[in-house]
């Protein structure tokens, strides 16, 4: 199933969904980011997805990085929350959605790198390659706030 990132966008669909997920800033020893090249869109994107009702948010986080990766990970902080109305997701199914993106930080505790279903390709990116990167907006939005090392998280 493809998908279509709209931000801004006048000509984007209505949203029929609203979907409560969670992603990872997941570095390693070097400070290198590990990103992963969606198969849905082709974009280099932190890991991350919808939170199932069983879930608390940071255990969204954890499952989506072993769904996503093959890593385990404990979260040691938060990034931020994203709730930008402005950012639209359409999916070829008939799904348009909003979502409500908790983004956290983690580290490796396990595991082995794999690539999943959702993804083509798996990497760990330092700071300074990440301008190189085909990526949405939103993605690049958190890892600038992750890099700017904030005291506080950014709530928008």
């Amino acid at each position: 199933m493809a998908r279509t990132e709209y931000y801004d966008d006048p000509n984007a669909p209505q949203p029929n969904s609203m979907v409560v997920a969670a992603s990872a800033v997941v570095t390693d020893e070097q400070g290198r980011i590990l990103l992963q090249r969606r198969r849905d869109n082709d974009l280099w994107a932190l890991p991350g997805g919808g939170m199932d009702l069983t879930d608390s948010l940071p255990g969204t986080a954890v499952r989506e990085v072993r769904e996503e990766t093959g890593l385990d990970v404990e979260i040691t902080g938060l990034v931020g929350t994203y709730t930008d109305p402005r950012h639209i997701i359409a999916y070829t199914d008939g799904e348009v959605r909003r979502q409500f993106n908790v983004c956290f930080t983690a580290r490796i505790v396990g595991g082995e790198l794999a690539i999943s279903d959702e993804s083509t390709e798996l990497r760990f990116v330092r700071p300074d390659e990440l301008d190189h990167l085909p990526m949405h907006h939103t993605q690049r939005l958190r890892l600038r706030h992750f890099m700017e090392r904030r005291e506080q998280p950014y709530l928008g």
